[in-house]
This record gives C-alpha cells, sequence and structure tokens, in this order.
C-alpha cells in the first residue's frame, strides 16, 4: 500500500496546462520552461516550424540562412539539465539566432552572406558564441544579411546576399529590411525566433530594429567580444541583442558582456530593466519632424508620456552631423577592413585563394553576376589596395578627428541630460535592385563612431511601417537606458506584430481590428 502514495500524491497534484509558444516574450517563456507548461524542444520545434512555413515559402521572408541541425538535439539536452536542476542561467533553454557573420564551432557555416565563403565552417565558435552556449542558449539557426554587412559596393539593396538572397519586410514585404543584420530583425519580428544577435558598424542593428518594429541594442563600445565576427573595422564594431521586448533584449545583452564589462554594472542589465526610471532630464530632437507626417506626433506623445513620469524634457531642433565627421569615419573604415578582415581570414584558416582581400576581389571578379549581382564591390578593392604602414598616419588622424566631432556632437546634450532621443531612421523604402537604398535619414552614426549605448524603442507608426526612437546614452549608461526604454515600451506601447501585407495598398483591404 506504501507504495501507492507517491502516485497518488502526483494525481492530486495539478497539471500544468501547455502553452502556446506563439508570439512569446522571454519573461513568458522564462515562467513556463519553469514550471513545466513548455519545454525547450517544443519551443525550438515551434520556431523551425515557423521557419518552414515563411522563410522560403509563405511569406518567404528569407531571414535564416543555415538551420542548425543540432538544434532540437541541444533543446533536449537543455530541458535534461532543467529537469535535473542544473539551469546554466536566466537565458537557459531559449533559442538565439545569429548573423551569419558570426563564427561558430559547428556545423553552420561562417559566410558573411558571401559567395566566397560559400560553405566555409570554422573550427572556433566567437566569444560571444561560447558564452551563449555556456549560459545554455540554444543556438538555433544563421540569419540573412546585408552581404559583407554592407561593405561590398556602393548602390547595395539592404537584406540581400549572394548566398541567402533577399530578406524581406514582414510588415510590408515589398519593402526593405535595412540591415545589414536585416535576417535577425526580421526573425524576432516574425516569430522566427525571440532572441537574435546582430552587430552594427554604423546603424546595422539599429536601423533594421526601426523598420521591423523591434528593438535593438548597440552596446558602449568594447562591452561585447569582437573575437570571432568577420570584421569591418574594430573602431566601431559590436554585436548586440535584437528582441521583441526590452527585458528579452537586455537578458540576451547580459550573457554577451565581457567579464570586464560586467563589472561596470552594479546589477544584470535585466534585473536593470526592471528597475523604476532614475532618469530626470531627457534631449529630444525634434530636427526630423517634417521628413514624414507621422515623426511629428509619434514624438509629441513621447514627450507627453516622459513629462506625465515627472522627467523633465528639453526638445532641441537641430541635429547636425559635420561632414567632416563622415568622411573620416570613411577612411577609417576602409582602412580597417583591409586591417581586421585579413587578419580575421587568417586566424579563422580561410583557404585561398578568398583568404585575402585582393583574393576575394579577384574571386567575385572571375565568377562575374554569380557573385556581383546588382552592384559593385567599390569598399572590396578600395579596402585591398590600402597600405597599411604608408596610411597609418592618415588613419589615425581620420579615427582622431571622427571620434572627436561625434563626442562633440553627443557631449553636448548628455552633460545636462541623461538619454538623447530622437527618430532612429525614416520609413521603409520599396526594395529596388537597380536604384539600391533610398534612404529618407537615419541618426545612428553620432553613437556608433563614439562608441556610445544606443537603443532602438518601437515607438510608432506611419501607416503600415514601424518607425523606432533611439534613445543614446553616456559610455557604461546601459541600465538607465533600459530603465527609461522600459519605462516607454509600458506607456507608448507601440510594438504590432507584423501583417505580413504584399504592399501598402493592401492594408486598406485588411480587416482592422474593433476597439473594445
Amino acid at each position: 500500500m506504501k507504495a501507492l502514495i507517491p502516485l497518488l500524491l502526483c494525481a492530486a497534484l495539478p497539471l500544468q496546462a501547455a502553452i502556446d509558444p506563439a508570439w512569446l516574450d522571454a519573461k513568458s517563456a522564462q515562467q513556463a520552461l519553469k514550471d513545466g507548461s513548455l519545454s525547450s524542444e517544443q519551443l525550438v520545434q515551434h520556431y523551425l516550424n515557423q521557419i518552414e512555413q515563411h522563410n522560403q515559402q509563405g511569406h518567404q521572408l528569407a531571414a535564416i540562412i543555415d538551420i542548425n541541425p543540432d538544434a532540437l538535439a541541444i533543446a533536449r539536452k537543455r530541458d535534461q539539465e532543467r529537469s535535473a536542476g542544473k539551469a546554466l542561467s536566466p537565458l537557459h533553454g531559449l533559442p538565439v539566432v545569429l548573423k551569419a557573420n558570426i563564427a561558430t564551432a559547428d556545423s553552420m557555416p561562417t559566410t558573411a552572406g558571401a559567395l566566397a565563403l560559400q560553405g566555409f565552417v570554422t573550427e572556433q565558435d566567437a566569444e560571444l558564441v561560447a558564452q551563449l552556449r555556456a549560459a545554455g542558449a540554444v543556438i538555433l539557426a544563421k540569419t540573412n544579411l546585408s552581404e559583407w554587412a554592407n561593405f561590398r559596393g556602393t548602390g547595395s539593396a539592404s537584406g540581400w546576399s549572394a548566398l541567402g538572397g533577399q530578406t524581406r519586410n514582414p510588415h510590408v514585404l515589398s519593402h526593405t529590411p535595412c540591415g545589414s543584420s536585416s535576417g535577425s530583425a526580421v526573425a524576432v519580428a516574425a516569430d522566427f525566433v525571440l532572441l537574435a544577435v546582430g552587430t552594427e558598424t554604423d546603424g546595422s542593428i539599429i536601423c533594421p530594429a526601426a523598420m521591423n518594429g523591434v528593438v535593438g541594442i548597440k552596446p558602449t563600445r568594447g562591452s561585447v567580444s569582437g573575437h570571432g565576427i568577420i570584421p569591418i573595422a574594430s573602431a566601431q564594431d559590436i554585436a548586440g541583442p535584437m528582441s521583441r521586448k526590452v527585458y528579452d533584449a537586455a537578458l540576451l545583452l547580459d550573457a554577451m558582456l565581457t567579464a570586464e564589462a560586467k563589472q561596470q554594472f552594479a546589477i544584470p542589465l535585466s534585473a536593470a530593466s526592471q528597475q523604476a526610471a532614475a532618469t530626470q532630464q531627457v534631449v529630444v530632437i525634434r530636427a526630423y519632424d517634417d521628413r514624414d507626417e507621422a515623426i511629428g506626433p509619434m514624438l509629441d506623445q513621447l514627450v507627453e508620456q516622459l513629462l506625465a513620469a515627472g522627467i523633465a524634457v528639453q526638445q532641441v531642433d537641430a541635429w547636425q552631423v559635420p561632414a567632416e565627421l563622415y568622411q573620416s569615419e570613411l577612411e577609417v573604415l576602409v582602412y580597417e577592413y583591409k586591417r581586421d578582415l585579413e587578419q580575421w581570414l587568417r586566424d579563422f584558416n580561410v583557404p585561398a585563394p578568398v583568404n585575402s582581400l585582393q583574393g576575394i576581389v579577384d574571386f567575385n571578379h572571375a565568377k562575374g553576376e554569380e557573385a556581383l549581382a546588382f552592384f559593385g564591390q567599390e569598399y572590396l578593392q578600395q579596402a585591398a589596395a590600402v597600405n597599411l604602414s604608408e596610411q597609418a598616419p592618415y588613419y589615425q588622424k581620420a579615427l582622431a578627428q571622427s571620434r572627436e566631432l561625434a563626442e562633440a556632437l553627443l557631449d553636448e546634450h548628455l552633460t545636462s541630460a541623461s538619454a538623447i532621443i530622437l527618430p532612429s531612421y525614416g520609413p521603409a523604402w520599396p526594395i529596388d535592385h537597380q536604384q539600391g537604398d533610398q534612404f529618407n535619414f537615419g541618426t545612428s552614426t553620432a553613437a556608433a563612431v563614439a562608441g556610445y549605448p544606443s537603443i532602438n524603442l518601437p515607438a510608432g507608426f506611419s501607416g503600415p511601417f514601424p518607425l523606432g526612437v533611439s534613445l543614446i546614452g553616456s559610455p557604461w549608461s546601459e541600465p538607465e537606458l533600459l530603465a527609461l526604454a522600459q519605462l516607454l515600451e509600458q506607456q507608448l506601447d507601440a510594438y504590432r506584430q507584423p501583417a505580413f501585407l504584399a504592399t501598402p495598398s493592401a492594408q486598406s483591404s485588411e480587416k482592422k481590428p474593433t476597439s473594445k
């Protein structure tokens, strides 16, 4: 009779109802994994089903370039570890996708979307990937991107690569997802995953986050290791998280920080994002109100919410990035592209003939349109021609000038305020492989060059197109920025699941929800 007692006790316990994994945020997923209403394996299977249905089929989003064939096996292992009371971190069992310029020591190639690196498999993880694995994350897939992180040539269309094709914006499929972290942004926007890693040199996290209506963080320079990321320029390159919620992005960033960066923060960033905002004053830039009819009202509402929260707001009409900043930035990027990319090709044992910039240029030229469809390789050619020793003095001058100009622009406002808030980019434009990208405006350069943290937050819509605002702070101000972003996320309530419209005009034929 005693042997039946445990069985009877188990039968008396209420069973946890299974949870639908669709559109889960990280906090809900964490709770579901803890209480047993969802397994990591079920969550991974849901995303694999979504990718199967809408990556190359269905909506044809082309956000995913490679799937990890071991993802389900890893998820089962994570479930077993959790059952044994051995969860490795708050990220344990949660799936993550990585931009395809991030090295992984598994069967997924590391290619930057380029034909020259097709099928190239590395033998070592990027440092941030090793950290994610140690935290118990499930590396689900790699995402498409603007080829070579959009530093191949002029006239490119964001989100296109020779290996991945054209990534599409899930809000309006005919329009750009922006780039270069296009696939990472689209993957979280379209529920292919709940957490993604992108990389940024100038705008490559902030722009796709804004145009796909998700959160993206470009953290403080040096806070995430660049080891293993196919580079443009170490002066500005950095990886950062992309997600549908502020907490989710903070959770992922916690696992990616270097040991030195963690010492800068008193508590984990995910915890900081849940604290009451301590911000007392911000600067809101109104210089772009006339660029789109939705921007002024969006910022009016944002200012209203800030004031209601007791935060002082200084509204500024001017935002002028010096032309010299753009010029010196480009000089830095081309020089470091030669230095840093060729170092990566050596360190990761890329085989000849594509183990040098000139080798890549020659390969592309020989392959013709197969490698160079739609636009050229001017940046690759310029970098290949750089003489590192001869041009070093000019590079050093450009590096110093670009940082000085960028810091001056930001510090003018950050000396008296905790954050600068300004529209991130204009609305998405039609994908055009003849004319290339048609930017309305973008505001990422100053924070990118200065190395200051920046968070894109969904803030509104222009018709069917998402609009975001950037919250920029001083170095290592991520905790305060995240708390402020969380406050605005709750008050603005601007996140919207994508409608997968074929064209902007299709919106009028969509059934609109009735208000309650």
